[in-house]
């Protein structure tokens, strides 16, 4: 089976729904394909219960839709996935669900993408034509876990933080957290107000804010130097939660709107994970140098027993598992090669949105810069 169309997006996740949106209002023709059975799969069905969006409101919006007016400033999950249905509705977006992309070549003789895509449910194969192709399957497509000497006999749970929802499982039990970015952060917190004897991996330096002072610094930064604002937010949050380093914390050197924008690594809101820490409650740790049984050995060779091990490590794009002419936008880890802004461009026709590690304001940029781009295409192309 074959079918043609102008554009084809990979991905029905928050970056796929916000390019088909800017397409819909140019009234530009698409398909959007997604391998699982539903949209922003991530936000259905592998996110914890008590997560929230970390940043303000005003800086969630898709394009061409607000947030109703009665939302909270910190978005629940559950009323942003209902405000994703409810896009998806506005601008009568039409996944094609159960849908893999298997390969997807750009054939330079007929100046178009050849995608190849199977139906999960009916192994019924599909090629799609198309000018344009944007990948928008998103840099959380695979779960990273390391390979840590020993892990594969820890006799315990062990689990990926796409697949944790509530610390109440755990209550009794002597759980080990892997990853200090906020999901580790906020699934330590969870745990241990849950009851567990709660640890946690901290190695790199990180920042830790407060959700006002991230807001405050987002919205200053419109106006003033990034150094200046970052000088700010560094001040009070120290005033905030004084001195973390005898807690084993330590703060980058670089600020925390800079060293967003550099390297993609955002600050930790905290959720009352310091404090728990400050009492006690959860024990931070070192690194890891392998696992005996239950026995994890940490680098200065001390060691614990933990019933369960989550790792909060992050994922991965897959997006080079099926896209084979992709190096002129994408490096070998599936990822971007030029910096922001300019990174969501590539030749012949392909785009990728979601992959700049700038959250759903980033999505939206890319969205509409691709669209923009499309529809300039299109426009100056022989009739």
């Amino acid at each position: 089976m074959e079918e043609e169309t102008l554009v084809l997006i990979v991905g029905a996740g928050p970056a796929g729904l916000a390019t088909a949106a800017c397409l819909t209002q140019f009234s530009i023709p698409y398909i959007i394909v997604e391998r699982e059975n539903c949209s922003a799969s991530l936000w259905r069905n592998r996110a914890y219960d008590r997560l929230k969006l970390h940043l303000a409101k005003e800086f969630c919006e898709l394009p061409h839709m607000s947030y109703p007016q009665d939302a909270p400033t910190y978005i629940p999950k559950d009323q942003f996935v209902k405000y994703l249905d409810n896009y998806i509705d506005c601008f009568n977006i039409q996944p094609r669900y159960h849908t893999a992309v298997e390969s997807c070549m750009y054939d330079e003789g007929r100046k178009r993408w050849d995608t190849m895509a199977r139906d999960k449910v009916t192994s019924m194969v599909v090629k799609y034509k198309a000018r344009f192709l944007v990948v928008a399957s998103g840099e959380n497509s695979a779960e990273n876990i390391p390979m840590i000497p020993g892990l594969n006999y820890f006799p315990g749970e062990v689990i990926h933080s796409s697949r944790y929802k509530s610390g109440s499982a755990y209550s009794g039990k002597n759980v080990l957290v892997v990853g200090c970015g906020n999901s580790g952060m906020e699934i330590a917190y969870d745990l241990a107000a849950h009851g567990a004897n709660t640890s946690i991996i901290v190695r790199s330096p990180v920042h830790v804010m407060t959700k006002e002072l991230i807001r405050l610094g987002m919205t200053l930064v419109q106006y003033l130097p990034v150094n200046m604002v970052d000088s700010l937010l560094v001040t009070m949050s120290n005033f905030v939660f004084g001195d973390l380093s005898r807690h084993g914390i330590v703060r980058p050197k670089i600020g925390p709107l800079l060293l967003k924008s550099n390297t993609g690594r955002s600050a930790v809101i905290d959720v009352g994970t310091v404090g728990f820490i400050k009492r006690g409650m959860i024990k931070v740790l070192g690194g890891i140098s392998k696992i005996k049984g239950n026995i994890v050995q940490f680098e200065g060779r001390d060691e614990r027993a933990f019933d369960a091990i989550i790792f909060a490590t992050g994922y991965r794009s897959t997006a080079n598992s099926w896209l084979k002419n992709g190096e002129s936008m994408l490096n070998d880890d599936g990822m971007p090669k030029k910096i922001f802004p300019n990174h969501w461009k590539g030749e012949n026709g392909l785009y990728c949105a979601g992959l700049a590690k700038r959250g759903l304001a980033g999505i939206a940029m890319d969205a509409k810069n691709i669209a923009n781009d499309i529809l300039s295409t299109i426009d100056s192309m022989p009739t």
